[in-house]
């Protein structure tokens, strides 16, 4: 929408309007096979039926016919073929007819049905010509055209458009109109056109994608010759090749994968390679497995890891890998590897992802070790109890787990949210690690979070027995200060001398850390034997390994180098972790180097790397979780994203789902973007909405050569030159098709919304202004705070009040994109709280605090939002304002679908936060009006019945205006045309 307003700046409207002499000059010339210059011969019963193009300018011709006395052709009818300058013909057979009945169309629902008369056509000859109809060849002797044509190659190769318009101007002459003419798919990749100039010999272009969507060439439009052109990635090449000619067949093929490695756990096989290399690409590989019963399987894979469950148990299994190119030339085998399957773990089967649209969805944020205690044989203090505080309060840190929150689903059901998010599930392992955000083994689940009968297995499936879903939060930024199990564990901390002996504890062979099982020496679950050293150890790269340095610990130790983790002194590889700290929060380095001492920031650009990462959530998404909460996003390149990872979810999520399943995975990530403006101090590479597009141009293959490239031309394209989308923005009144071509994959955390949400009204007028350069912000995660921030940056947790709190959740509950509320945050739970100290100070004064004790006792939820019975502390926590407030939002929003899914405007609105939504799709039309706290008036709305769902009150509008008195903080009006009526009941802040 800025795009054709720019050029309505440029060129007037009423100028952009004209259909008649403007459009005569400029038009597009029909691929011609070459001038008839002989008459057409016919037969008496045909008619050959030319039309004139050149007032119409449509991009293609359709011919519908009957013959008198006959059936009309099927819609739209035949397609026509080039005949000469400005004429296209066709030719039918009449059988016994004298004649035929005929219109003309675009194929794309664009008619000229001569005033809806039809034309009524004989035989031989016939033109029809702006409503005139006339027999003669207009073709018969005609020459070359006069004057210059320009044949115009465009590629959407980089930027994924699924049409392509030119809007050009010949030297010397006029515009066309806005979107200008549609262009011709000529190969994959490309769009052509040919167009008359007339007498002039060059051209001015910009092309668009119909949708609001332009490349003018940085706003300075494209200089075009006669003859042919190809326009790439804004590069020019004149009197250039046809870029769609045939070319030399590929015959070479890729060469073999090398690298190929398999390890087994359970009855579960994890494939690795490393990618091979071809001429013209690699687009997929072949993954043959033999042994077992089954035979030899074949299975396409995209990425260079497969993970291969469902297997027999006990059973060796061999793999090879070839490499296959598009032209599908196939490698030779990669050497054969051989994994031996286990026992099959005890507990269910893996479960299946519930696969509906995830905006249907409300979403509950639980830190599952704070949220509810089902089994305290696996509570865990780690070697920060006493010093935290938290042994004083009988409080590890380590206390909720999987059985207490599938004993709680019923209250979270009862809330009405049928959406869980939940913190890592994998094994974590540092010195306070509670939270999950230190992984150290990604193929295993965390033991301090499972009980028997309440694996994560069983949440899964306990939650989808309800209806509701689990978003399952995932690191690929970086794994703990101990390493990553399977793929590098350092072994070099030291030195173990009579200062540190309290620390490390002594090697126990045959122990392993797992968090859970006390090492019976030691005394401790903390165990971390494994990682120290009384002299250097064989292999060590640690640069001055042992040395004593200046420095001191906080007990006054004595501290040597190599005695902490870090990514300049040579204790992690290059080849799986990067090796600086980051100096530039909004720099390059902020995506390739370390964040923090016990956050080992892995290379991502590595193949290993990506491989370990891809096989690891591979396991859970097997498992049927319904979604990913991407931690520290905006850490990791945007091309290394849309290259490796979301299509490898994507990709799995197919194969073990279904295409359905894999459309609606929901995926959205943290972007951490911690300012008021809608891009991050100016830097398009730092901000969230960046994260939800694919790239515009092809980089290196290289991936981290393509990182720095991407990073450049981005940061030189700037803020004013980003994709535009409409996607979350209704046409007038109507709900119109996302184009959804360039979407990356990956859905974010409304940053934006988050960091003013210290007022609702400054969080709605934030959000509004991101919308546009967001894919489709109907998807977007909104919350007031979290685990880590409230409004503002703030360290603590929200305290705005509880009207504050009601009038921000009427706003997100109503307002575009998906609510998501912190555990807690329905009763203001520690409210004006630290969100977190770390161990510096006991959780329970934190905002991370225990749950628990507000949950006692039993709940039964039949339905969301409907609680049949409910005893003890949790019956009084039940009975709290926002929770009785929050449980008729979920039911308002559950009862009109445009609430959930719809696109949204202000346009012809007077009010604060007041805004109209409609939502069209699978027979579904649902259109409302919505305005939070204050009145409203709306205006040029379609006339009818409208039932507000909140009071049930009915208007109706028959002059296309509705004005809505302020309802109060807190409260809200939702007007729905021909709506349902009043949903639930009145409470605290709804009435």
């Amino acid at each position: 929408m800025e795009r054709r307003t720019a050029w309505r700046g440029r060129r007037p409207l009423t100028a952009a309007l004209v259909t008649g002499s403007l459009l005569s000059l400029l038009h597009a010339v029909p691929e011609p096979d070459g001038p008839r210059t002989e008459p057409v011969a016919q037969s008496a019963n045909t008619a050959t039926v030319f039309y004139y193009t050149k007032t119409r300018n449509w991009p293609a011709y359709r011919l519908h016919y009957a013959p008198d006395g006959g059936s009309w052709t099927a819609v739209p009818g035949t397609a026509m073929e080039a005949a000469c300058t400005d004429w296209v013909k066709k030719t039918v057979d009449l059988g016994s007819a004298a004649g035929l009945r005929a219109a003309f169309n675009d194929g794309a629902g664009t008619w000229d049905n001569n005033g809806g008369a039809d034309y009524r056509l004989g035989t031989g000859a016939i033109t029809v010509k702006d409503g005139v109809v006339a027999h003669s060849d207009p073709c018969a002797g005609s020459g070359p055209v006069e004057g210059g044509k320009a044949t115009v190659y465009y590629s959407t190769r980089s930027l994924g458009w699924s049409t392509a318009n030119l809007h050009y101007q010949p030297a010397g002459g006029s515009w066309t109109a806005v979107p200008g003419i549609g262009m011709r798919a000529a190969c994959p990749g490309w769009w052509k056109q040919t167009v008359d100039l007339g007498t002039a010999t060059s051209l001015k272009a910009a092309f668009n994608n119909g949708n609001g969507v332009w490349d003018n060439n940085n706003g300075t439009d494209y200089a075009l010759p006669a003859g042919t052109s190809t326009v790439l990635d804004k590069v020019v090449t004149r009197d250039a090749k046809d870029p769609c000619a045939a070319t030399e067949p590929d015959t070479r093929a890729p060469t073999a994968p090398a690298g190929a490695a398999a390890r087994a756990t359970g009855v579960s096989v994890v494939l690795t390679w490393q990618p091979a290399t071809d001429d013209t690409g690699v687009v997929k590989y072949q993954v043959t497995r033999t042994g077992g019963s089954g035979g030899a399987v074949v299975t396409d894979v995209g990425s260079t890891v497969f993970t291969d469950t469902g297997l027999a148990e006990r059973t060796a299994y061999t793999y090879t890998v070839r490499a296959v190119d598009a032209a599908g030339n196939v490698s030779p085998a990669s050497a054969a590897v051989t994994a031996t399957t286990g026992e099959q773990p005890a507990g269910p089967a893996p479960g299946k992802p519930l696969g509906t649209d995830p905006r249907k969805d409300p979403v509950y944020f639980v830190l599952t070790a704070r949220f509810n205690d089902g089994d305290g044989s696996n509570n865990r203090g780690g070697s920060q109890h006493v010093k935290s505080g938290n042994a004083a309060g009988s409080d590890p840190m380590f206390r909720g787990d999987f059985r207490g929150l599938i004993d709680k689903l019923d209250y979270i059901k009862g809330l009405g949210f049928s959406a869980v998010w939940i913190t890592p599930v994998v094994l974590n392992r540092s010195d306070y690690d509670y939270h999950g955000y230190h992984g150290w083994d990604f193929y295993r689940v965390d033991p301090r979070l499972e009980s028997a009968g309440a694996s994560y297995q069983d949440l899964i499936d306990a939650a989808h027995a309800k209806g509701m879903k689990i978003y399952q939060d995932v690191v690929y930024n970086h794994s703990s200060r101990w390493g990553a199990k399977g793929l590098f564990t350092p072994t070099v901390y030291g030195v173990r001398d009579s200062q540190w002996s309290w620390y490390y504890d002594e090697k126990q062979p045959g122990f392993e850390y797992d968090g859970l099982t006390v090492d019976p020496k030691s005394g401790k679950s903390y165990y971390n034997g494994d990682l120290w050293s009384t002299a250097e150890p064989t292999g060590n790269t640690c640069v001055n390994w042992g040395t004593p340095t200046g420095r001191t610990s906080p007990e006054g130790y004595r501290i040597h180098n190599c005695q902490w983790p870090s990514p300049t002194s040579g204790m992690f590889p290059k080849a799986y972790y990067h090796q600086c700290w980051i100096g530039n929060w909004e720099g390059e380095d902020s995506r390739s180097c370390w964040l923090h001492e016990d956050l080992a920031d892995f290379d991502t650009e590595s193949a290993a790397v990506q491989n370990y990462l891809i096989g690891a959530y591979n396991k859970y998404i097997d498992m049927g979780v319904d979604g990913f909460r991407v931690d520290t996003a905006v850490h990791i390149p945007r091309t290394t994203w849309n290259r490796r990872f979301l299509p490898a979810i994507t990709e799995r999520v197919t194969q073990r789902h279904g295409a359905e399943a894999a459309r609606n995975f929901f995926v959205f990530g943290e972007v951490a973007a911690f300012v008021n403006d809608k891009w991050n101090r100016g830097s398009v590479n730092h901000s969230a909405q960046f994260y939800t597009w694919k790239e515009r141009k092809e980089y290196s293959a290289d991936d981290t050569e393509a990182a720095l490239e991407m990073y450049e031309y981005e940061q030189q394209q700037g803020t004013g030159n980003q994709p535009t989308s409409t996607n979350a923005f209704l046409a007038g009144n109507g709900y119109h098709a996302p184009d959804h071509s360039r979407f990356s994959g990956m859905h974010i955390i409304d940053m934006r919304m988050h960091m003013n949400f210290g007022d609702a009204q400054n969080a709605f007028s934030n959000g509004k202004d991101s919308d546009d350069s967001v894919n489709d912000a109907t998807y977007n995660v909104v919350y007031v705070d979290s685990h880590d921030y409230g409004p503002n940056k703030s360290s603590e947790r929200y305290a705005g009040g509880t009207d504050a709190w009601a009038e921000n959740m009427s706003l997100m509950w109503t307002f575009r994109g998906i609510p998501a509320l912190y555990y807690g945050s329905e009763i203001e739970f520690q409210a004006g709280k630290k969100t977190d100290c770390g161990p510096s100070c006991p959780l329970a004064a934190t905002g991370r605090a225990y749950y628990g004790d507000h949950l006692a006792g039993p709940v039964t939820a039949p339905d969301f939002s409907q609680v049949s019975s409910a005893s003890g502390p949790v019956a009084q926590t039940l009975q709290k304002p926002l929770v009785k407030h929050v449980q008729r939002l979920n039911q308002i929003r559950r009862a009109v679908p445009a609430l959930q899914m719809g696109q949204y405007s202000t346009e012809g609105i007077s009010g604060g936060m007041a805004f109209k939504r409609r939502y069209t799709g699978g027979g579904t039309d649902s259109f409302a009006l919505v305005t939070v706290s204050g009145g409203a008036t709306y205006t040029g709305i379609p006339d009818g019945t409208y039932v507000d769902a909140v009071t049930g009150d009915r208007r109706t509008v028959t002059n296309g205006t509705l004005a809505v008195a302020a309802p109060g903080k807190g409260n809200l009006r939702v007007y729905v045309l021909n709506g349902p009526g009043k949903v639930g009941a009145d409470g605290p802040y709804l009435k």
